[in-house]
């Protein structure tokens, strides 16, 4: 826990990323959504009109610095306080400090570094002083808060959503930390601009984790006898791993290998697919990045065939985010193979993309008044309801009562194949519009 105030000139002159620690919102990247011109964050701050809030957003983008920016802005004591070291005692402390500050006229801004990390009784130990101004209250958080946060503190706090960096973005703060003399302006460094956007995608969005790569780079770089630094492609690469110069995350050749990989599936080929998915893998490629692509080919391409894919790729992204690389490769490959090697059925993606068109083009079709709810006496006059047949209450489970609108009778939009478990399915629609007397 670290208290001060921001008008307090003490730096700290450390790694590279807290001596580029922006101290304006002139200085901050990104979050233009947030922070742009006319946005609601930046309408909040530049009307000094702060209230207690959460920043959700992945690291390295930022909420550290645009809370202490944020108590620059609105004059008040900032107060840096840790999930991970601080309990009850420590927030009570702090709280009676704050609460004398209130009584003196200076506001104490609390910043709250992975807020999720503390119970439900840390939590309500904040509630009484947000609720009558003794703080103002800032979480951070990588998890969503609606999750990890108790309802009574977020019900009080205003949610921001903070988002990853682009590579530019990352690429045009490398370059600043190059020149500006907090940064190593006052030094001659000789680098491409190529290998500062290679740390870009490498850092994955996160600024810190790029700054922390081009100041080893430059550590390590070769000193020349006239003084200069020269940071070649070979220094990079023992930085970051060569392999990771040989794919751009937001390239083509990112959208090459996904659809290698998803292609390769496709054709049941499990050998093709697990040496995409290691390629991918291997080249720094975000695991929840495949297996999100994995969930949908479960259901694009195999569907009810075998519904069960669905969940071994819904479990292969829950062990990747609960492990991480490289251990969780192990858990795509199962779910890669699983894929590769069940039955086909396209019948789900063509079913949707069918009925998609047909809603565009009908967007203005009423809801038949059989299928309405009638919960007033009005909604009953206006016949809501009527007609209506519980399914339930027949022996077969089944009724004659038509569902879809008018201009739509009659319209098939599934349509099941032969293939693994949807044989059965198939049967069973059969029998269901045999029994209602439809043909097919």
């Amino acid at each position: 826990m670290e208290q001060y105030s921001l008008f307090d000139d003490r730096k700290t002159a450390n790694p590279l990323a807290s001596r580029l620690r922006p101290e304006s919102l002139s200085e901050f990247t990104g979050q233009e959504h947030l922070l742009g011109q006319g946005k609601v964050l930046r309408r909040l701050i530049d009307s000094d009109q702060i209230p207690s809030m959460i920043f959700w957003g992945p690291p390295g983008v930022g909420k550290t610095t645009l809370a202490s920016i944020i108590a620059g802005r609105t004059h008040a004591d900032f107060v840096n306080f840790s999930a991970v070291t601080s309990g009850i005692r420590e927030i009570k402390e702090v709280m009676a400090r704050a609460e004398g500050s209130r009584r003196m006229g200076v506001k104490t801004l609390l910043f709250v570094d992975e807020i999720h990390r503390f119970n439900k009784a840390q939590q309500d130990a904040f509630l009484p002083y947000v609720e009558k101004g003794s703080i103002i209250l800032i979480g951070a958080t990588t998890e969503n808060p609606s999750f990890e946060i108790n309802g009574a503190l977020l019900s009080r706090c205003k949610v921001f959503v903070l988002k990853a960096l682009t590579a530019e973005e990352l690429t045009g703060v490398l370059k600043s930390a190059l020149k500006n003399p907090r940064g190593f302006g006052s030094l001659d460094i000789a680098m491409d601009e190529d290998l500062l956007h290679v740390i870009a995608v490498f850092a994955n969005g996160d600024a810190r984790t790029a700054l922390n790569t081009l100041e080893m780079a430059v550590t390590n770089g070769t000193l020349e006898e006239s003084g200069r630094t020269v940071v070649t492609r070979e220094i990079v690469e023992q930085c970051i791993g060569g392999k990771a110069l040989l794919y751009d995350k937001n390239g083509e050749e990112h959208y090459n290998l996904i659809s290698a990989l998803h292609k390769s599936m496709r054709n049941s080929d499990p050998d093709a697919a697990v040496y995409w998915l290691a390629r991918m893998l291997e080249a720094g490629e975000d695991p929840l990045y495949v297996a999100r692509r994995l969930i949908r080919f479960a259901s694009e391409d195999v569907g009810m065939a075998d519904s069960q894919a669905l969940t071994v790729a819904v479990n292969a992204y829950q062990a990747s985010h609960f492990i991480g690389m490289p251990e969780c490769s192990v858990h795509l490959t199962h779910a890669v193979v699983y894929l590769s090697m069940a039955p086909r059925s396209n019948a789900l993606y063509r079913a949707y993309e069918h009925a998609k068109a047909d809603a565009l083009k009908q967007l203005a079709e009423p809801v038949p008044l059989i299928l309405r709810n009638a919960p007033t006496g009005l909604m009953r006059e206006l016949h809501y309801g009527e007609g209506y047949e519980y399914a339930h209450d027949s022996e077969e489970k089944l009724t004659h009562m038509e569902c879809l609108p008018e201009g739509l009778k009659g319209v098939r939009y599934y349509l099941p194949t032969e293939e693994g478990a949807e044989r059965a399915t198939a049967e069973r629609l059969r029998q269901i519009r045999q029994w209602k007397g439809e043909e097919d």
